[in-house]
């Protein structure tokens, strides 16, 4: 079967660190290049005892892009715990917000790109469902025979904007990309500099046939961390499931990553 017979359907989770000079929890600094384990703390490690408090420039800041893609900002939002057991968390938990998120609903403007130079790109609106508040964890270094672990960004402020499967091709999610970066950083709430790890983003895909209502099986793409990346991922990984229909493989719901220097995805876990 040709691609022509199929549409695609994409979703985007994207994280964007916040620019405030002090995590979301405690008084420790967010600042790039630390050394490792410098900018830590009894709250932010956990310790027996230890009592977070609320930024409250955090929560301005998740207010501002809420209100700069239309969501609806709610009255009440609450933190959940989401547990997970992995060296690069201390806590073993995620502070997170699950079901009472700080923002609901909204959409981004996105530009596709024209025929050419002298004609204008198909404007068009991507909804989104929430943006929601959760803290960041260390970071691994992985050797061959042992890792590091580096605690400097647990408990970093970040939002996650949650689109709905609402783009359809490797265009409209660059398109989606570009335009969210540049609310987000010309409203001064994060530097989006996807070489720091301040945005990167998970990228949900699945593909039906022309004309289908029905959702098919999604794949999750983990932390990709940049524009022209997220691009070359779906496009191989729209090929890679075509492909598995055309010779009869069912198409398993799990989460993958992308080698960028391979140029495909290769299975992590199944869901």
């Amino acid at each position: 079967m040709l691609r022509e017979d199929y549409e695609m359907v994409i979703g985007l989770e994207v994280h964007a660190e916040l620019s405030t000079k002090t995590k979301i929890f405690c008084s420790c600094p967010t600042e790039f290049g630390g050394e490792p384990n410098t900018h830590c703390c009894p709250v932010c490690m956990a310790m027996p005892g230890a009592l977070p408090v609320l930024n409250k420039r955090v929560v301005e800041y998740a207010i501002k892009a809420g209100l700069a893609t239309n969501c609806n900002i709610t009255r009440v939002s609450k933190n959940d715990r989401k547990n997970y057991f992995y060296p690069d968390s201390p806590k073993n938990y995620q502070l997170s917000q699950y079901d009472q998120p700080l923002c609901l609903g909204g959409n981004v403007e996105i530009e596709l790109p024209a025929a050419n130079r002298a004609e204008m790109g198909e404007h068009r609106l991507v909804k989104l469902t929430r943006i929601h508040l959760e803290e960041d964890v260390g970071k691994l270094t992985h050797f061959a025979h042992d890792s590091l672990v580096d605690y400097n960004r647990a408990g970093t402020p970040l939002m996650e904007i949650v689109s709905e499967p609402d783009m359809h091709s490797s265009d409209e999610v660059f398109a989606y990309l570009t335009s969210l970066r540049n609310t987000i950083s010309a409203a001064g709430i994060s530097d989006c500099d996807m070489e720091k790890g301040q945005m990167r983003c998970d990228v949900n895909v699945s593909i039906r046939p022309v004309g289908s209502e029905k959702f098919g099986v999604k794949v999750e793409m983990k932390n990709i961390n940049s524009t022209s990346h997220v691009r070359n991922c779906i496009d191989y990984e729209i090929r890679r499931q075509i492909d598995c229909i055309t010779k009869g493989i069912p198409i398993v719901q799990e989460t993958r990553r992308y080698d960028a220097q391979l140029g495909i995805t290769q299975s992590m876990r199944s869901k």
